[in-house]
Formats: structure tokens, sequence, C-alpha cells
């Protein structure tokens, strides 16, 4: 009879011993929850910078698709012709050796067009995106990104 009730109990205790309490479980979501709350703000900045560093990116694209297009064509498409230039041939223009960008004209990462003036004052062309707000001016997010003058 004494062993029983050894037996019993050190299975007791053993089981006890197999799980978490409440208050550990409790502890441990606490300080998650703290981890979440520090890190969170820092790893969602960065991903809005990253829409900002890939606008730059696809705006430097369709840089270099545009002086392919000058290149074949002689000068750059027109505002009224647009970007779209690049993808389908505007009218019957000689030269034009496209499609320039391969598949279709991307938006900027805010899922707005991008715009495109031609001729501007050094008789380039600008390509701007106006960030996250679709508005000119702002800051961080909502900055117009533009191509280099």
């Amino acid at each position: 009879m004494n062993r029983f009730v050894r037996f019993s109990q050190s299975a007791t205790s053993r089981r006890r011993r197999k799980g978490f309490t409440l208050i550990e479980l409790l502890v441990v979501l606490a300080i998650l929850t703290l981890l979440a709350g520090i890190v969170g703000p820092r790893v969602l900045g960065q991903l809005g910078g990253a829409k900002s560093k890939t606008a730059v990116v696809q705006i430097a694209d369709l840089d270099k698709s545009l002086e392919l297009f000058k290149l074949d064509v002689g000068r750059y498409p027109t505002t009224a012709e647009g970007l779209q230039a690049l993808v389908k041939q505007p009218g019957s223009i000689a030269g034009w050796n496209g499609p320039y960008l391969k598949g279709a004209l991307p938006n900027d990462p805010w899922g707005n067009a991008y715009r495109y003036t031609s001729p501007v004052a050094n008789g380039g062309f600008e390509i701007v995106s106006l960030g996250a707000d679709n508005a000119p001016g702002g800051e961080g997010e909502n900055a117009d990104v533009r191509n280099a003058p």
C-alpha cells in the first residue's frame, strides 16, 4: 500500500511538470506583445521606404527605355503619346522598334500611373510618381519621386 501512494504521488508530480502554468503563459504573451509593439512600427516603416525605393528603380527603368526609344525614333515621346509609346507604337512613327518594355506599363508602387511630360525646359522629359497620397509635394512616403534632371 505504501508503494501505491508513492507511485501515485510521483505520477501526479510528473504530470504537473509536463505543462506550463497559466501564469507562465501570460508572462510569455506579455513579453511577445511588448516585442511586437517595439519591433512592429520599425518593420512597417521599412516597408514604406521600400515602396519609395521601388519607385526610384521603376523610374530608372522607364528612363532607360525612353533613351532606347529616342535612339530608334530620334526623339522622346510627346506628352500626348505618353509612356504608352514604349509598349505600343503611336501612329505610324518611323523607326519605332518596340516594345521597349517587357509586359505592360507599370504603375507606381501605390497603384497610380506615372506622370510623363516631354519636352521639359531642358529639352528632355520628366517622369513623376506623386507618392502615397497621389498629390504634389509631401514628405516621407507622400513625397514625389522623379527622374534625375
